[in-house]
């Protein structure tokens, strides 16, 4: 197990944060907030997924540079890398809980990392995956 935070970060939040009000609308404010302000932690599956999504998604996607930037800061906090058996435990999350391999991967980075929540809007708020609870930071509280 990697140096752990106790939350980990969906590829959305930081697409939020770094794509703007323009793009994420009232999204943008608490993304913003979480990435400035908690302890969190990834993987190198949200980082690259953020890269190609940031360089292509919104009114204003950014540029190549600033969003190699955006990956280059984020992965100074506790990233998990793709290794076989993250995507091994990836495939047993997806097939037990019939999500797509890419949602259990993030739960199986998670679990490896340590964290205890994930935040997502992907996937189901208040559901517990494995050892990790699922989050939308974006619900009224």
């Amino acid at each position: 197990m990697i140096a752990s935070s106790e939350v980990f970060l969906d590829t959305n939040i930081l697409l939020y944060a770094a794509l703007g009000r323009e793009h994420a609308g009232h999204r943008w404010e608490r993304a913003r907030e979480i990435v400035l302000s908690e302890d969190y932690c990834t993987s190198g599956q949200v980082l690259a997924e953020f890269y190609t999504n940031a360089t292509r998604k919104g009114a204003t996607p950014l540029t190549p540079d600033k969003a190699r930037e955006w990956v280059r800061i984020v992965a100074m906090k506790p990233c998990q890398p793709v290794t076989p058996e993250v995507v091994l435990a990836g495939i047993d999350h997806a097939r037990r809980y019939q999500l797509s391999y890419w949602d259990g991967a993030i739960i199986a980075a998670a679990e490896r990392l340590g964290a205890k929540t994930v935040y997502s809007e992907d996937l189901n708020h208040g559901q517990t995956y494995g050892s990790v609870r699922v989050v939308n930071p974006f619900l009224p509280a």
